[in-house]
């Protein structure tokens, strides 16, 4: 019996702050939430607004041994993480135990070390209801959002669709943003650039205008090559970068993805690891303060390691409303460890990232001098300017440099320019005029979603990453790359040859891992614009962050705030289940078909977009044929959807039989023999010819020779095969590996050694024998 039980929410937690206390405390896990909203069912009860809880099956057996436990302890210590979801779990646990108050303490920290465990039991309080009652605030309107709207996408859109509150705000800003960039329309013109010598060296510099024609670039590069070009201005100025603040959750999960190219999700389960073992500071939080214990160390080992002059001690304060500057953010828990050796790769390339913005925020500003040269022309109004930066002293950039993720082409010159003096003339080395095209908005990927939603005020940092997580899951948007558009442009050169043209290729547009979205994601998206306009609002949406984080505060009563939604909120999805429409959302009506005369239209169907010919009155049944990929319900024409309808089509015979081309969920294929073989990406289906077809389907039947390695007349059930990880037995739809000794001799087993190896698996106990199989099923 231990006189202490310490509940946290995970082993890895439990296993660390073992090592802190001493035998007087057992330290157990209650493996997060041990209790929730029923899954299936409503679970509010809509009178009170109360939640009705339950605890899942497979965390009855926990409950039980975390009950046995608190029996047996004079002191119930419940120590989960310090936010509102964490407060959530220790009240579950102090009433699902029925812990009595007088023995029950809550401890929080914002670090995993042994001085920030001891100064928690020092100082315990008690559970803190209005931290609960923010969540359960949340949890609650979030299911009444859900259930409420889910049924009237199923109706109205397709069956199985689902929405959430925060989840649809992101969606939209991801359609709109889609949007923003098929409106785009790309505008070209005429950047000059300049490369020109004096005595004391060569210098870059670019044209203080741009010119939308290539006539009128021209007739300047007509007019330079007989102007004299001089220093006409020379601006010299020091200049100061200050380093950006310590990580918060967002500035976190967007740096990792463009430093590190770590996904959101990715970022956070690393640094919970992190964290979880002892190395960081808790890793949700909206805070850029830092402990007095932290700037200390950090002075210490800069000064240590850099010198006394890159030291500069500054206190940040978050500028958001509803941040809890009590609380750190994100941070080695010691400033000494300048990296982790023995953690996977991961999480010493997050540690790493964490400790140099760390230590960067608390060194000196660097120091710069900027330089501008302006250049005259003599017989042109314009100007060429020039910069050159030289960095003076290099402070906080030594140790890191902030990422900014642009799509801007301007010419930016940051070489050091050689000794200049105002009225120098400068000879022409070469003059380009480049033709460039203006670019459309880039779409978010999902670092540059998180800090559009942070900026909006919608979310906090536990929500991001489970945000970002679910819109894809939902297939609302993929994670994908957009491959751009090849242009040809121009560019005209300047030279002691005089002017020449040449035609270049560029690629424009083209991203990768951005957010895109899906023709359901769109369609649901328009659908709750239309029908649930204040639900979509970002400024509603950010207002009931407000509102969470004033009961948080004790300054709100959670259960009239949700009232108060729902009064608005439950007339909206009655008037829009009534609404009767003969189209349901997002179809549209592209025309007739010109065989059958029958009206042509596109749609959600049950697995996607759809192009359908004919209505269900109709005596004969519509047809259907899935979009390809790349095609959008919005965009496609009346001839691309009737294309579609050419498949499935009857290439030729081979063997006595046909082949025949068709296309179904899982992409396009060949069939015949009544077996089907899948055609490759690279290759169209209404192009692929009959010795392509063969080809493939003769691949495939080597394939299946390869695999099927030999069968047994003894025992149609028995079959040596050959598969991924070397070759295997199925024996009555049951896999069992064989042993690398077996490998070589596998196609040449005899039915008795197969069957005796079977056996001695089966004598096995289930434990050790289950190591040497794979999973029960057919082969």
């Amino acid at each position: 019996m231990s006189k202490n039980l310490v509940i946290v929410e995970s082993p890895a937690k439990a296993k660390t702050i073992e090592k802190f206390l001493g035998n007087d405390y057992k330290v157990m896990s209650s493996y997060g939430h041990i209790r929730d909203l029923k899954k299936k069912v409503f679970s509010i009860d809509m009178n009170s607004f109360q939640p009705q809880y339950e605890v899942p099956a497979d965390k009855v057996h926990i409950v039980s041994q975390l009950k046995q436990a608190a029996k047996s302890s004079e002191i119930v210590w419940l120590a989960s993480d310090e936010d509102r979801e964490g407060e959530a779990i220790s009240w579950h646990l102090q009433e699902v135990l029925k812990l009595k108050p007088a023995h029950t303490h809550r401890i929080v920290f914002h670090e995993i070390t042994k001085p920030a465990i001891l100064h928690a039991i020092e100082t315990p309080r008690t559970v803190d209801m209005s931290l609960v009652n923010a969540q359960q605030a949340r949890r609650v309107l979030d299911r009444i959002v859900g259930f409420k709207l889910s049924p009237v996408l199923w109706r109205k859109v397709k069956p199985s669709l689902s929405a959430g509150r925060v989840q649809s705000v992101a969606v939209r800003l991801i359609v709109e943003r889609e949007r923003e960039v098929q409106a785009f329309k790309s505008e070209a013109a005429y950047r000059v650039t300049a490369l020109l010598r004096v005595a004391g060296g060569e210098l870059k510099a670019e044209l203080n205008r741009r010119f939308q024609t290539r006539k009128e670039a021209e007739a300047f590069l007509k007019d330079v090559a007989k102007s004299t070009l001089t220093i006409e201005d020379i601006q010299t100025r020091p200049m100061r970068r200050t380093p950006a603040p310590p990580f918060t959750t967002s500035t976190l999960q967007q740096e990792a993805a463009h430093k590190l190219g770590f996904p959101v999700a990715q970022t956070m389960l690393v640094a919970q690891h992190l964290y979880e073992n002892g190395h960081i500071t808790y890793m949700r939080t909206d805070s850029v303060n830092l402990s007095n214990l932290c700037l200390g160390a950090s002075r210490k080992v800069i000064a240590e390691t850099m010198g006394e002059k890159y030291v500069k001690t500054r206190m940040y304060h978050t500028s958001s409303k509803g941040a809890q500057e009590a609380h750190e953010a994100i941070r080695p828990t010691y400033m000494d460890c300048t990296e982790l050796t023995d953690v996977p790769t991961q999480e010493q390339r997050l540690y790493d990232l964490i400790w140099k913005r760390t230590v960067a925020s608390q060194m000196a500003d660097a120091e710069m001098e900027k330089t501008t040269a302006t250049i005259s022309i003599s017989n042109r109004p314009e100007q060429f300017v020039a910069t050159g930066e030289v960095i003076k002293f290099d402070g906080f950039l030594k140790v890191y440099r902030e990422t900014v993720e642009t799509n801007d082409d301007s010419f930016e010159n940051t070489s050091i320019l050689p000794p200049l003096a105002i009225g120098e003339p400068l000879q022409r080395v070469e003059i380009q005029a480049t033709e460039r095209f203006t670019q459309h908005p880039l779409r978010y990927n999902e670092a540059s979603l998180v800090r559009k939603l942070e900026e909006l005020g919608i979310g906090r940092p536990s929500t991001y990453a489970p945000t970002i997580s679910t819109i894809q899951q939902r297939e609302y948007v993929v994670r994908g790359d957009k491959p751009g558009e090849e242009h040809t442009y121009t560019v005209l050169t300047l030279d002691d040859k005089g002017i020449s043209e040449e035609k270049r290729q560029v690629i424009l547009g083209a991203e990768r891992g951005r957010l895109l979205p899906t023709d359901t994601g769109i369609v649901v998206n328009d659908f709750l614009m239309q029908y649930f306009p204040s639900i979509m609002d970002y400024n509603f949406t950010a207002e009931v962050e407000k509102e969470f984080d004033a009961i948080a505060d004790g300054k709100a009563e959670w259960t009239s705030m949700i009232r108060s939604f729902y009064q608005d909120f439950e007339p909206l999805v009655e008037e829009t289940l009534a609404v009767k429409s003969d189209l349901r959302a997002g179809e549209r009506m592209l025309g007739t078909d010109t065989q059958s005369g029958r009206p042509v239209s596109v749609k959600i169907g049950r697995y996607g977009p759809v192009v359908q010919i004919g209505t269900a009155e109709d005596i004969e049944k519509p047809r259907f044929a899935q979009l390809k990929k790349g095609q959008s319900l919005e965009t496609i024409t009346l001839e691309e959807a009737l294309e579609l309808f050419r498949l499935p089509r009857i290439l030729g015979e081979y063997e006595g039989e046909p082949i025949t081309i068709g296309t179904g969920r899982y992409g396009n294929y060949i069939m015949h023999q009544k077996k089907f073989t899948s055609i490759p990406a690279n290759i169209d289906p209404m192009f692929i010819t009959l010795d392509e077809a063969i080809a493939l389907i003769s691949e495939k039947r080597q394939a299946e020779t390869e695999r099927h390695l030999k069968n047994f007349d003894e025992n149609p059930d028995l079959e040596v095969m050959n598969g991924r990880y070397g070759p295997y037995l199925v024996y009555k739809g049951e896999n069992f590996r064989l042993p690398k000794s077996m490998h070589e001799r596998a196609a040449v087993l005899t039915y008795k050694e197969c069957m005796d190896f079977i056996q001695a698996q089966e004598d096995k106990p289930k434990a050790v024998a289950g190591k040497r199989r794979f999973a029960r099923k057919k082969s």
